[in-house]
């Protein structure tokens, strides 16, 4: 029982976006929509001509003197609408963050081996965390993390641009890097 009651409190919240048939206040309306004479009516008169078509009179502009109404299936315009926001969320871009972890002291063939998994990161559109992690008193080091974090930005010029230059954290040495923008 309990759960119905939260649906049903959704949709009304849903609906009260728009005042819908006797639910409109104002006294008269300028009425609008498909196959109705433009102009201003007494909302008894606008609904009497949305209920003659079998349609709901809609409040679409409430703040304009006379508030503007429209005569549409107000079902089939939500059901409409929903439709228009989920395609608008599925085209936008989702930002994936990938991350690559080095030691202050990284060989050379670790490094060459962790380029190459950032080259193909941005090379997919993804954005590229790469960090320097100091354990114990290896943060006696940090100019060489900040070394290494430099130069991986220097040998991924050509696949991104850098976002954020190595900022130490804690004990982390964290920078970002961007993919560019293919043509």
């Amino acid at each position: 029982m309990r759960r119905n009651r939260r649906n049903n409190n959704r949709r009304v919240v849903k609906e009260d976006q728009h005042k819908i048939n006797s639910k409109i206040r104002a006294e008269e309306v300028r009425l609008v929509g498909d196959n109705v004479e433009i102009g201003i009516y007494p909302i008894r008169k606008a609904l009497a001509i949305a209920d003659e078509q079998g349609l709901d009179l809609v409040e679409i502009s409430p703040n304009a003197n006379p508030p503007v109404c429209k005569v549409m299936d107000y079902k089939k315009f939500l059901y409409e609408q929903k439709k228009r926001e989920k395609a608008l969320k599925a085209k936008a871009t989702k930002v994936v963050v990938k991350e690559i972890r080095f030691g202050p002291q990284t060989d050379d063939h670790d490094y060459q081996f962790k380029k190459k998994h950032a080259e193909k990161f941005l090379k997919d559109g993804a954005k590229l965390k790469a960090f320097v992690f100091f354990k114990g008193r290896s943060i006696v080091f940090k100019e060489q993390g900040q070394i290494l974090l430099l130069r991986l930005a220097q040998d991924l010029e050509e696949f991104g641009k850098v976002e954020q230059m190595p900022k130490l954290e804690g004990k982390r040495m964290t920078m970002f890097i961007a993919p560019k923008k293919s043509k």
